[in-house]
């Protein structure tokens, strides 16, 4: 594990792991708003903005619906899967990464007929096993996907996976959670029937607010017996829908996100975010591999979001990781397997290119200190 005796972050803190983000000033002083009550009608029209605002954010407009929760991206997930399959449904869950296996968990905890196709983490989605594996399980319903798979920073390829799923008449369900705001997420064309996601990644805004974007057909009757009681989508989007909720709401971390969609509709939506975010890890990636560090994954399969890298020879993670904190730079392990083996980077939050120019030198002189190269 790193160094727990390190001194308490500081304003100068570049976090470079995947999520939680640096703050702009402008969110982070949005945490400052007014104490509310979530039975004020002030708090319904903040709920009622930021769920158009999450709309905006891909164009989409009648026939969907932001649901807001007030927990992780996890949480969005589990209120996804758990509330959209149906007890005669049967789920796939495509597996290469800590995320999609956690999909399976969500299944399994909650007794949905599921089946898994797994790959290795650092591998892409393999078409043909899929197109089998759906010939031989003629009654899936639903497929769950995560699109960003954080434990490598592989991309999956969705165009694909949605085609078949189209005609197949599957309902697909995708894990956004580290890729919505940055990547494209073409909900009509892909047939997309909800996506999860969270404030606190490519949204630049606070911990502790998800949400799911639901296609309003795909809800489950009023007369359906939930799975759960406080992820049940259908009675958020039902009270949400007439200005309510069914449960306390973070209502400092809905004020924050209200403001860093704002920001990001200013500063040109996910477009820009996405070249914001490109520009930053082309940087990262040229000048690591011009030191020697080599990416795990091979150029054009990783998102935008975070990149992972091999560990300089004769580094462990956890050197590495603390001499970077020294300098102010936050990175993040592997997971599994990978703890061992891998660091990865992030370009998210309010972070610019001189941020990231000073990282690459920073790294270039620990590793020279280390007289390794």
């Amino acid at each position: 594990m790193p160094n727990t005796q390190c001194p308490m972050p500081n304003d100068n803190m570049i976090l470079l792991n995947p999520g939680p983000v640096n703050l702009s000033d402008r969110v982070r002083n949005a945490l400052l708003s007014p104490d509310l009550c979530h039975r004020e009608v002030e708090f319904s029209q903040l709920q009622s903005r930021i769920r158009e605002q999450l709309l905006q954010v891909y164009d989409l407009a009648g026939g969907w619906a932001a649901v807001l929760l007030t927990g992780s991206g996890t949480a969005a997930m589990e209120a996804m899967v758990s509330s959209l399959v149906p007890r005669n449904g049967k789920l796939l869950v495509i597996e290469n990464g800590v995320y999609g296996e956690r999909i399976s968990k969500i299944a399994k905890i909650h007794d949905i007929n599921y089946i898994t196709l797994s790959h290795a983490w650092d591998a892409e989605i393999d078409i043909k096993r899929l197109i089998k594996l759906l010939d031989e399980n003629a009654d899936i319903t639903h497929l769950a996907v995560v699109h960003h798979e954080t434990t490598t920073g592989r991309l999956n390829n969705l165009v694909e996976v949605a085609a078949i799923c189209q005609q197949r008449r599957i309902q697909i369900l995708i894990d956004a959670v580290s890729s919505f705001g940055a990547e494209e997420l073409n909900f009509e064309a892909w047939g997309i029937t909800a996506c999860a996601a969270t404030a606190n990644k490519c949204l630049h805004g606070v911990p502790g607010t998800s949400f799911v974007i639901v296609r309003r057909d795909a809800l489950p009757s009023s007369d359906t017996i939930p799975r759960t009681l406080y992820l049940d989508l259908a009675t958020y989007c039902q009270q949400q829908d007439k200005g309510g909720t069914p449960f306390t709401q973070s209502v400092q971390t809905f004020y924050a996100l209200a403001e860093a969609l704002q920001e990001m509709a200013e500063a040109g939506g996910w477009r820009a975010r996405h070249s914001h975010y490109s520009q930053l890890a082309n940087l990262v990636r040229e000048e690591l591999v011009s030191m020697g560090i080599k990416p795990l994954l091979p150029e054009g399969s990783s998102s935008v979001v975070l990149n992972a890298y091999y560990l300089p020879d004769n580094f462990s993670y956890e050197e590495f990781h603390d001499q970077l904190k020294a300098q102010n730079y936050v990175i993040y392990s592997g997971q599994g397997n990978l703890a061992q083996s891998i660091f990865r980077v992030s370009t998210m939050g309010a972070i610019t290119q001189a941020d990231m120019e000073r990282f690459v030198a920073v790294v270039k002189q620990i590793i020279s200190k280390g007289q390794f190269w």
